[in-house]
């Protein structure tokens, strides 16, 4: 995309319109500070927290708390060497380190809020017709969903095409926002990518003589701001007729210009560098002004107009329920609401002893009753061996007896009960021959004897599998709390846990930086592209917004690579992704690189 700019003075700009508040209170107060900083000369430092100021009014303040982390493309002595705003013994050359810094800061930070608004209209401009129509009328506010309606009525009554000229309409506003935001982009991004070659030119410079390199510095910036006011007039000038955007809206735009004195000299005095350093801040503080109006303009509907008549219905159905409660209250002399809360009470306590209390009871007791149990089990087991070998016994003396022979002290039970069935069997066919006089009694009680070891054998397995599944009891009369718990756990865990950002923690967060990733790669590869097409200005945008992308990843993953222990190594090739001088070749395998550490990869586990 290449827009070609030229100079456009401000008496061919349109007149601000009056109406426009917000506008107006930008540029009375950018010219009030303009007459008080001619009268009383200000330190620089406090004259950029003034400017911080006087931005968060316009709109700035949102955007300006995230700082941004690239670093300005200076040598490293020079970075290291960087003086510090607070100190006092620094001269006023060196407070353009100083300048670079809050001139690449307020540029990424716009870029970042362009990018955003433009990401909403871009997805927009991908979804249906019926869901743009959607857009147009319910997520516009309720003022948009009443003329959206009548006009589609009217439109249909007419003519009977109501709907495709609304698709039409719905496609304009979308494509047009997209276009500016797209355009505003494109200059801030060449802007940013000029300030950064200006730098990388003069590096060097800065280093060896800072005094001496300082003037054509400045002059060189101050061109960059006059370009970039070029490009946007033109730009303006082009869109005059025919823009539906909330009544043809246009900001003039104009930056003062260095003055022509001793600009070819080879050393400023310090007041020249003051009042040169003083215009620059001045620029930039037009340029946010201008940004934060227009973006204004052009930006997405807020949360609470894009779900205006879920929020109207839910304050519809509070209403509602405000007044039932009410009805059923002690004010009205009702006392349902007591009766609810005392059942809820009830219900809760019962839901807390049987579900929570009881169970974990019962758990504790089996697990710190396992002693006395054993006891218990190995009395019953003494208590089944007495009973086994009475029987034992018994069957070897009726046995010896019966069949008149010895036997020995380990013959087996199941042989001498066949003997005794054997006996017992004979004597029943004489059963009072054998009850007098015959083995008959003592066959029976043997058999008794025999039925009673049965009976402890059969309850002592029945109490093993009672005790053994007492614990399993426990747990199942406890699942439903614990799967009330792990439920209210997760919704916890997902509010605490908010990972859909690059700087969060989880899969969502590595999918963002991925994403990052792979933005800066195709930028690259466009921005080589546009190198060898020879399309200068093509490529500064697309350099830029390389800028822009690498300074979101180096906030984004500059936590997690401290805790992997990469973070001097990603630094490094972030800082080299950033240096105008590299080829784009390189840059290009140095992102094959950075796709291997372990905060950037896909998932939490190192391949």
């Amino acid at each position: 995309m290449s827009v070609p700019g030229m100079e456009v003075s401000a008496e061919n700009e349109s007149p601000l319109p009056s109406n426009d508040t917000k506008a107006l209170f930008s540029l009375y107060s950018s010219y009030l500070y303009n007459r008080i900083r001619t009268l009383f000369p200000i330190p620089i430092n406090y004259t950029n927290s003034l400017l911080s100021k006087v931005a968060s009014i316009h709109g700035y303040s949102g955007r300006s708390r995230r700082k941004t982390c690239l670093p300005i493309p200076l040598p490293p002595v020079a970075a290291a060497a960087l003086p510090d705003i607070s100190s006092g013994a620094i001269t006023e050359a060196h407070r353009i380190f100083h300048v670079l810094e809050d001139i690449k800061e307020h540029s990424l930070q716009n870029l970042r809020s362009i990018q955003k608004n433009l990401g909403f209209w871009q997805s927009k401009a991908q979804s249906s017709n019926n869901q743009k129509a959607y857009f147009m009328i319910c997520q516009r506010g309720p003022c948009a969903f009443m003329n959206g309606s009548v006009q589609l009525i009217r439109d249909y009554i007419a003519d009977g095409s109501g709907m495709q000229n609304f698709y039409g309409a719905a496609s304009s506003h979308i494509s047009e926002r997209i276009h500016v935001l797209t355009s505003l982009r494109y200059f801030l991004a060449t802007f940013l990518a000029e300030v950064y070659m200006a730098v990388d030119r003069v590096g060097e410079d800065l280093v060896k003589d800072l005094e001496k390199s300082l003037p054509s510095l400045l002059v060189a910036i101050n061109d960059i701001f006059l370009k970039l006011e070029a490009s946007i007039g033109h730009f303006h000038a082009n869109r005059q007729s025919g823009s539906s955007v909330d009544g043809s809206f246009s900001l003039p735009l104009m930056f003062t210009k260095l003055p022509a004195v001793n600009q070819e000299g080879s050393q400023w005095t310090d007041c020249e560098t003051r009042d040169a350093i003083n215009l620059i801040y001045e620029n930039l503080h037009r340029l946010n002004s201008y940004l934060s109006v227009l973006v204004s303009k052009h930006c997405k509907p807020k949360k609470i107009t894009l779900y205006w008549m879920r929020y109207s219905c839910g304050a519809l159905g509070f209403a509602f329920c405000s007044v039932w409660i009410l009805r059923h209250s002690r004010l009205m002399g009702s006392s349902d609401i007591d009766n609810w809360i005392r059942e809820a009470k009830d219900s809760t306590i019962s839901f807390w002893k049987d579900h929570v209390e009881q169970p974990i009871l019962s758990i504790r007791d089996e697990l710190f009753e396992t002693f006395r149990k054993r006891q218990k089990s190995v009395m019953e087991l003494e208590e089944l061996q007495l009973t086994s070998d009475s029987l034992h016994r018994m069957l070897l003396t009726f046995s010896e007896q019966t069949v008149g022979k010895k036997f020995p002290e380990n013959a087996s039970d199941q042989q001498m009960l066949e003997i005794v069935m054997t006996r017992y069997e004979k004597e029943l066919m004489h059963p009072i021959q054998g009850l007098l006089s015959g083995e008959l009694g003592r066959a029976l009680l043997i058999q008794v004897q025999k039925l009673k070891l049965d009976i402890q054998e059969a309850m002592l397995e029945l109490d093993q599998i009672l005790r053994a599944n007492e614990i399993n009891f426990a747990i199942l009369a406890a699942l439903p709390a614990f799967f009330l718990s792990l439920v209210l756990a997760m919704l916890v865990r997902a509010w605490f846990k908010k990972d859909t950002r690059a700087e969060g923690q989880g899969r969502v967060a590595r999918i963002q930086r991925r994403i990052l990733l792979a933005e800066i790669e195709r930028a690259l590869e466009e921005l080589q592209s546009c190198e060898e097409l020879e399309l200068e200005k093509d490529a500064q945008c697309m350099y830029g917004l390389v800028l822009y992308f690498l300074d979101s990843l180096h906030c984004a993953v500059e936590r997690h690579a401290e805790a992997a222990g990469e973070w001097t190594c990603l630094r490094k090739d972030i800082v080299d992704l950033a240096k105008p001088s590299l080829e784009s070749g390189k840059k290009i395998s140095i992102i094959s690189r950075m796709g291997k550490y372990d905060c950037l990869l896909p998932s939490s586990t190192r391949q």
